[in-house]
């Protein structure tokens, strides 16, 4: 979550026009904007009237006429109060209206834009920050839109036409008033400001202290065990007395502030007042007219002090909408929808790396592999076995056209990568990884995401072929058994033949199982590979492996280290190499 002085952008040339972006949300519903803005400035004109009105009303007591008088008025002031109130309905509804259409369309915007972006983009950013984007940034433009904006016309409009119209009424008390009460009240808001910095403080260290509770009643084990209870009591303690500190020092200040609304403020609008009264004295003005001047001035002041909130708020939706456009602004993915499961025409899987370089957009200094050339023929399991950091993972990511290689190409079916189209092309492609990701559905929706519009029978068979309808049908929900956050409710071996059962599914050209079976134990691990086995039959393979024991019957064994391929072969011709890398980690495995 951004911090608030990172939140208030401030107002410039560039942030200015990545707000303008906005607008082409708002476009389809200008016609409801531009009839709410008309309510909204009918209701402030009313809110205008008003005090005009009612100081009509003290001075009709001072005519011939005071029956007639009282009533007419009051007819006209219920009049206004009934007309403000229509006005105020339909300018909330309309606004309200225009907001949740255009909120709509910029989450589903902003939403689609994420999907679509390539995976180099989700490296860098992590997942709190991009929902906090989607959630509170436009949480926060739906309180700009219906609140703040018409709030910052509203108080423009009584700040604006109140002094007119008090220069109207009495040029020297407008002129008298305008010396002192802005003055106390732009005072009164920095006083605010400054208390409210204190106040911020204490809840910061309140916060502190709070962390050190979790972390000591989290770590008692430690605690007791190392004998420093006492030392938590003194860290606490400390903590705590510089909280009562902060407090009092910013009761002291927050005295003084009330004390200065009370002298300031009120004294402000006795100052307003004794000079009416002067005035009234020499026939300048009348009574009325001071009663209206004064809930002029009224209005006035407060405007002037909401004004700042409302300016402040104005930032906050600056600087949500700069970060959700830094978003909408980054390149995507050339996806295009295709039908579920689509095949491309004639596509046999063969796949070829022709001297392949690679490195990373953000360690471009460090080059992840290099000069990488095999061939997987279609139906062929390839392994690629190396130490840890040799890049394997990598080249699973550049199969699925993660990312593009920084020299060479990548071959499918003989023609580039990118000749195809990315969905399509990924579309031909199943992964099953080492970590397995579930939703948060049921075990019938994580299957069907291999082919979303899979039948009952599709499903059941590939459950099935997967080793998994045996504990599918153990739990009485069956496949409508939910799996809870991440699959946290199944097991290892369970979350990995979910997912092969949903890439049996996808029924794919290209398969590749990233470690597929070295987290788990060893009757899940044979329930696994048997199902791994079966899947694997008649597809072009790539099995990335750590466990050498999975690729001995691979057609093909690419062995990578520190970014190169320094031995390929089968498993026994590879064994038989002298001093090869393959034979050390086959002999360092196998004499455990």
């Amino acid at each position: 979550m951004m911090s608030e002085e990172k939140k208030k952008a401030k107002l410039n040339k560039e942030t200015f026009r990545k707000s303008l972006k906005l607008y082409k949300y708002i476009k389809p519903y200008r016609g409801e904007f531009a009839v709410g803005l008309i309510f909204l400035l009918l209701s402030s004109a009313a809110n205008l009237a008003f005090p005009k009105y009612l100081g009509d009303l003290v001075d009709a007591t001072n005519t011939d006429k005071i029956v007639e008088n009282i009533q007419e008025v009051s007819l006209i002031l219920i009049g206004i109060l009934v007309a403000q109130a229509i006005v105020s309905f339909f300018r909330v509804v309309l606004f309200v209206n225009v907001t949740e259409k255009t909120l709509a369309s910029l989450r589903q915007a902003t939403y689609t834009h994420l999907i679509k972006l390539p995976i180099s983009f989700f490296n860098k950013k992590r997942v709190g920050e991009l929902n906090s984007r989607i959630s509170s940034d436009i949480s926060l433009l739906q309180e700009t839109f219906t609140t703040t904006i018409a709030e910052f016309i509203r108080q423009l409009v009584i700040i604006i036409g109140g002094v007119v119209i008090l220069l109207f009424t009495s040029p020297k008390l407008t002129l008298f008033m305008l010396a002192i009460l802005p003055v106390v009240v732009v005072i009164a808001i920095f006083f605010g400001r400054f208390i409210r910095k204190y106040s911020k403080d204490v809840q910061g260290q309140v916060a502190e202290s709070n962390t050190i509770v979790e972390e000591t009643l989290q770590g008692i084990f430690n605690v007791k065990a190392f004998a420093n209870e006492f030392l938590e009591m003194g860290r606490y303690k400390t903590k705590i007395n510089e909280v009562a500190r902060t407090g009092m020092k910013g009761g002291k200040y927050r005295g003084a502030f009330s004390s200065f609304i009370i002298l300031g403020l009120f004294g402000a609008i006795v100052a307003v007042i004794w000079q009416g009264v002067n005035l009234i004295a020499t026939g300048e003005l009348k009574t009325g007219e001071l009663f209206s001047f004064v809930i002029y001035s009224g209005f006035i002041g407060g405007s002037i002090g909401g004004f700042a909130n409302v300016y402040a708020n104005i930032q906050k939706a600056i600087g949500a909408t700069e970060e959700l456009m830094e978003i909408l602004e980054e390149p995507t993915e050339d996806l295009e929808e295709t039908k579920s499961n689509e095949k491309l025409e004639g596509f046999k899987g063969k796949l070829s790396f022709q001297n392949v370089a690679f490195e990373y957009p953000s360690r471009q200094d460090m080059q992840v592999l290099n000069n990488i050339s095999f061939d997987a023929l279609p139906g062929e399991q390839v392994a690629i076995v190396g130490p840890s950091g040799a890049g394997k993972s990598t080249l699973v990511s550049l199969i699925l056209r993660f990312y593009e290689p920084s020299s060479g190409q990548i071959l499918y079916d003989d023609k580039n990568g990118i000749d195809y189209n990315l969905s399509s092309l990924r579309n031909q492609m199943a992964v099953v990884p080492q970590d397995v990701l579930l939703f948060g559905g049921t075990i019938r929706e994580n299957i069907a995401y291999g082919k979303p519009d899979a039948s009952e029978e599709e499903i059941i068979a590939a459950a099935n072929q997967a080793n998994a309808l045996e504990f599918i049908q153990d739990f009485p929900e069956g496949l409508e058994t939910l799996v809870g956050e991440r699959g946290v409710q199944l097991s290892g071996g369970q979350r990995q033949r979910v997912a092969i059962a949903r890439a049996v599914l996808k029924n794919p050209s290209i398969l590749i199982l990233d470690e597929a079976t070295s987290a788990l134990d060893s009757e899940s691990e044979n329930l696994v590979q048997d199902a791994l086995d079966k899947l694997m039959v008649g597809r072009t393979s790539i099995v990335i492996a750590h466990r050498l024991a999975t690729v001995r019957r691979a057609n093909k064994i690419v062995v990578l280290d520190k970014g190169e391929i320094v031995e390929t072969g089968t498993h026994d011709e590879l064994v038989d190499l002298e001093n090869g890398m393959y034979r050390k980690l086959s002999e360092l495995q196998f004499a455990h």
